[in-house]
Order: C-alpha cells, then sequence, then structure tokens
C-alpha cells in the first residue's frame, strides 16, 4: 500500500546483488571477513555519534549510514585498508547532510570527527575526552587538511555509488503503516506511544545489522517487520489476517526480517565485548596494522 501522493519507485532504493554481497573490495584487498563486519560496525557508531553531536535529525543520519554502508559493498566499492571508516564516515554525514535542508559545513564535521577520535568511546554517547583540549582542538593548518581530505572523501563516494545517493528510509513509512492499521490514534495513548517508539527503535538497530538489512531489504518491508514484532512485544492487537500483504510483504521475507531483527542486539553485544572502547580500526594505519598482527 502506498501512501497518497506518493509512487513505488519513490519508496525503494537500489539494493545489493549476489556478487556484491559476496565478495567486497575489502575482503580483496586481504580484510578477513569478520575483521570487516567489526569496522563497518565501528564506522556505524562513529556516525550515529557524529549525527548527534552534529544535531542532525535522525533520518538524515540513517541516509548517512545507508551511504557508509554501500561505499564498501562489491569488489566495485571501497576497501577499509585505502578508505578508512573514519574518514568515510565524515564525508557520508556531510553528504546526507548537504541533500537535506539542514547542511552542515565542512568546519563542524571536521570537529566533531576531531573530537570523536579523541574521545574514550566512539559509541553514540561518548564520554568527554580527557582535560585536554589541544587534543581535539583543530589549528587552521590541520582544519585545512581534514578539510581537504574530507571533500577528497566526498567525491570518491560519490564516483563510487555513480552519484546515486537517494535513500528511502523507512521511518515515516512505519508510522504511517501504523495510522492505516489503526493502532496510532489521532490522541495518542501510552500504549501507543510505546508502540511508535520501539517501532522507530527497531528500524534504528536495523542500521547495525550484520545481515545489511537497509540494502538487501526495501524501507517497506523493513517497516512492516518492525511493527509485526513490536505489536507482538507490546501486545498490541493486530488484524488477525494477513495484514503484510497489503503492504507488497510476503511471510517468507517477514519471518526472515523478524529474525534477523532479533539477532540484532545480542551480535551488537558481541562486538562491543570483543571492541571495548576506542580498540576497533577505523583508519587506514590503524586496519593494515591490524592485519599484520593477524598475520
Amino acid at each position: 500500500m502506498v501512501p497518497e501522493g506518493e509512487t513505488l519507485s519513490s519508496l525503494s532504493n537500489p539494493l545489493a546483488t549476489v556478487e556484491q554481497l559476496s565478495n567486497s573490495s575489502s575482503s580483496l584487498d586481504g580484510v578477513p571477513p569478520s575483521l570487516e563486519s567489526s569496522i563497518r560496525f565501528a564506522g556505524l557508531q562513529i556516525t550515529q555519534a557524529a549525527g548527534i553531536l552534529l544535531r542532525i535529525p535522525q533520518e538524515i543520519i540513517a541516509q548517512a549510514m545507508v551511504i557508509f554502508t554501500r561505499f564498501y559493498l562489491g569488489p566495485e566499492g571501497g576497501s577499509v585498508r585505502k578508505n578508512g571508516a573514519k574518514d568515510v564516515s565524515a564525508a557520508s554525514i556531510y553528504i546526507a547532510a548537504k541533500l537535506s535542508a539542514d547542511p552542515r559545513t565542512t568546519r563542524s564535521v571536521c570537529n566533531v570527527y576531531a573530537y570523536l577520535m579523541s574521545a574514550p568511546t566512539r559509541q553514540a554517547f561518548p564520554n568527554p575526552p580527557p582535560h585536554d583540549p589541544e587534543s581535539y582542538f583543530l589549528s587552521e593548518g590541520s582544519y585545512h587538511s581534514a578539510r581537504a581530505l574530507l571533500l577528497q572523501t566526498e567525491t570518491i563516494i560519490l564516483r563510487t555509488l555513480s552519484f546515486n545517493t537517494k535513500v528511502v528510509v523507512p521511518h515515516h513509512l512505519a508510522l504511517t503503516y501504523l495510522q492505516t492499521l489503526g493502532v496510532l490514534p489521532t490522541v495518542p495513548s501510552s500504549t501507543s506511544r510505546n508502540l511508535a517508539s520501539r517501532t522507530l527503535g527497531y528500524l534504528n538497530l536495523a542500521l547495525f545489522s550484520p545481515q545489511l538489512l537497509y540494502i538487501t531489504h526495501q524501507p517497506t518491508s523493513l517497516a512492516v517487520a518492525a511493527i509485526y514484532l513490536t505489536a507482538r512485544e507490546v501486545e498490541v492487537k493486530l488484524p488477525s489476517n494477513e495484514w503484510w500483504e497489503v503492504f507488497d510483504v510476503d511471510r517468507e521475507e517477514l519471518g526472515f526480517l523478524v529474525v534477523a531483527l532479533q539477532s540484532c542486539e545480542g551480535w551488537i553485544r558481541a562486538e562491543k565485548e570483543r571492541w571495548p572502547g576506542t580498540s576497533c580500526p577505523v583508519t587506514v594505519d590503524g586496519v593494515n596494522l591490524e592485519i599484520k598482527d593477524i598475520d
């Protein structure tokens, strides 16, 4: 079911092919799959944290995270041994914000990433850096170097993606579907607020999925899966028939997405235990050093 005034094409994203999922430029450069997944997760954490510190709306942050994920996709994509996750994260945030109604300056982006890279943790709500402003202060010379790298990485991302930066995120779709199903009343209740909040929470969680759900499934399917899972958890009764088919989602796809969403939290917890603090490499030098130690 398509909201009034929208078409199916306007609600769809380009999805990854089997070849792109099977082989990445990073793996061809000798990066073990487990390390590549960890670096991607760390880069997504930085992107989320930077978006929060830059006060960018969550929808734009999500678009940046999808652009970041797309960049490293397939043998024709970028490699973490040539384009560090931190630099790609910064350029992805810059691109997504630039395409929105609320852009950010290069100085703001460079300042935030300098701050994040000096903080004890790069998670979404980072602890403050040590009481040493010089550890994250960018001099004019450092800023111009960082700005040049940011703009260079922006060019690399745009060229790699063939300038296709369209990203439809499922958040607004999910709220529309909840209204269509009659469980999001005009006058909200505590239950409906909880339902909407948890649904959006699952959609944000899916951005970190090791199954790369945002580039393997359309936003309509993600919205339906988040609603189905949340309604079960908060015990909100949905139509007894196969209502998901109204939104062009079949039972098999819905089942896969529900299982994938349920597995995200455990996988993220394991990644945080494997890489406490800032130990996961997000720069080219750090990745090459990590691979050298593995060898």
